[in-house]
């Protein structure tokens, strides 16, 4: 059997159990070199560390090792629901057959909780994919217009915050719309606080990590009168 578990967006405390003995027993672990890092203390067998360059190779050898009967782990970032469908399409493609996916801790979870922005009133966003993304801007511009909150995980490197932001204002979205924005969840947390028109101006600090994701902050509709009188995430100390 090979799973895809999510090993949670940095911090080893927030591995759950299930994938903690999952990989301790795995006889292959794969991922890439920043996903590996997280559980390294936990791996007893043998690594295959993914690049962008080598996925053929690498996972044409991973499924090798199923066939031979080894159990083997490939690991995910966070949850493997959250931008790791492409990853997980190439895996079962290259052994042929319908892997389990064993949840983790999402990144997007992290960031709802430090911005206390509820699942039920928030579209969830990734642009952390290949290809076209104009399927997934249409989605992002209509939740943001239809007054809910927005949590939206950018693409390294041409459609970052900051561009984001430009789009959101190009769309007619308020400007003054408040946003966050969070880097490195649960490791060596940054975040910074701002509205459309500041972050698409770049007044921020210098430009974000490839660890970052945006929280939109509802501007009004249901979205907001069910957030009642909670705290602005713009107005977050």
């Amino acid at each position: 059997m090979i799973r895809a578990v999510g090993v949670g967006p940095g911090d080893p405390d927030l591995l759950t159990v299930k994938a903690w003995k999952l990989i301790e027993a795995a006889d292959v672990v794969v991922g890439f070199a920043s996903v590996l890092g997280v559980v390294r203390d936990v791996v007893k067998g043998r690594t295959v560390t993914l690049t962008y360059a080598n996925q053929v190779d690498a996972l044409a050898e991973v499924a090798a090792a199923h066939r031979a009967g080894d159990r083997c782990v490939v690991c995910f970032m966070g949850d493997p629901n959250f931008s790791g469908y492409q990853l997980l399409e190439r895996v079962e493609q290259a052994c042929g057959e319908r892997i389990e996916i064993v949840p983790g801790v999402s990144a997007a979870q992290i960031a709802a909780c430090r911005a206390r922005t509820p699942f039920d009133t928030t579209a969830f966003v990734s642009f952390h994919k290949r290809g076209d993304l104009e399927r997934d801007m249409t989605y992002l511009r209509e939740a943001v217009r239809g007054g809910r909150a927005a949590i939206v995980i950018p693409r390294p490197w041409d459609f970052m915050p900051e561009a984001i932001a430009g789009f959101l204002i190009a769309q007619k979205i308020p400007p003054r719309t408040a946003v966050t924005v969070f880097e490195r969840l649960t490791t060596e947390e940054t975040e910074w606080h701002g509205t459309l028109e500041d972050l698409s101006a770049g007044v921020h600090r210098e430009r974000f990590s490839d660890m970052s994701i945006l929280v939109v902050r509802a501007c009004g509709g249901p979205a907001e009168r069910h957030r009642g009188a909670g705290p602005e995430i713009g107005g977050l100390p």
